[in-house]
């Protein structure tokens, strides 16, 4: 295994950290990697909400995804929030003049208080250019449903999602259930000539306020996992139980929805 991996959040900065880039750096420590990060976006947000969101300039985060390729050679890629459609393109070029060993395409699309965080023409080049880019590709089942146009609330409409989320190109897809009555995050591996695979991870209900920057932490820990070279559902099941104990061990900050203890392994002497 690959213990010092270097890993690149393409991100939105949240100036509380329990999301985007600065929590990603965390995830990324958490797991014995290098973390690089590219900001897509700067937001007015805290525990409390999104108040503001400006998506960084398209060319700025084209050269620095540029000038990153040119010094590191990176062993896992994941994106999230995007911002816009021009940001967007930029990325998808970018992964296009690439050959990447992992890229985790996290789709941010709405902040949990309502906020749009990519706009109608973003979310067009995310489902009809960045999903066939990804290896692997991390929904909610609020994002499955909007990516996929249907109605996603139990594991059959999360199987019948991921099937069309194949569809639409996508060679692996977890959906993480954590908000369902009964916690699961399904895998679905599209395999050339076979049929679909698809597998359940029974997740645990945490009584916890501090779940804030649960998807994020999810799906960096998945390109960690990955770009450290364990196997799809080894990485798919350690993610999960990252998150469950990164919700265990947080304690309430702030005055609204809390973050996660990303590093929650780490202990003082």
């Amino acid at each position: 295994m690959d213990q010092t991996a270097i890993v690149l959040s393409i991100a939105g900065y949240d100036p509380s950290s329990g999301a985007g880039v600065t929590a990603d750096v965390k995830t990324m420590a958490a797991h014995g990697c290098y973390g690089l990060t590219c900001v897509t976006a700067l937001t007015v947000q805290s525990t409390l909400g999104v108040r503001r969101v400006e998506p960084v300039d398209a060319q700025l985060v084209a050269q620095m995804l540029a000038e990153l390729a040119l010094d590191f050679t990176m062993s896992g890629v994941r994106i999230g929030m995007l911002g816009s459609a021009e940001v967007a393109e930029a990325v998808a070029g970018w992964l296009e003049s690439m050959r990447l060993p992992v890229v985790v395409l996290d789709p941010i699309l709405k902040a949990s208080a309502g906020a749009d965080l990519l706009d109608s023409r973003g979310l067009e080049v995310l489902k009809h250019r960045l999903l066939r880019l990804a290896h692997v590709v991390t929904p909610n089942i609020a994002e499955a449903a909007i990516l996929t146009g249907m109605e996603v609330k139990d594991v059959p409409s999360m199987r019948t999602a991921a099937e069309r989320l194949h569809e639409l190109g996508a060679r692996a897809v977890v959906i993480t259930g954590g908000h369902l009555k009964r916690p699961v995050d399904l895998l679905s591996v599209a395999r050339p000539g076979k049929k679909v695979r698809q597998t359940e991870f029974a997740g645990k209900r945490m009584d916890s306020s501090c779940t804030h920057g649960t998807g994020c932490a999810f799906s960096t820990a998945l390109a960690c996992n990955l770009a450290r070279g364990f196997e799809l559902g080894d990485s798919v099941r350690a993610s999960g139980r990252y998150v469950q104990e990164a919700i265990a061990h947080a304690r309430p900050l702030g005055r609204g929805e809390g973050p996660i203890n990303h590093l929650y392994a780490m202990r003082e002497e």
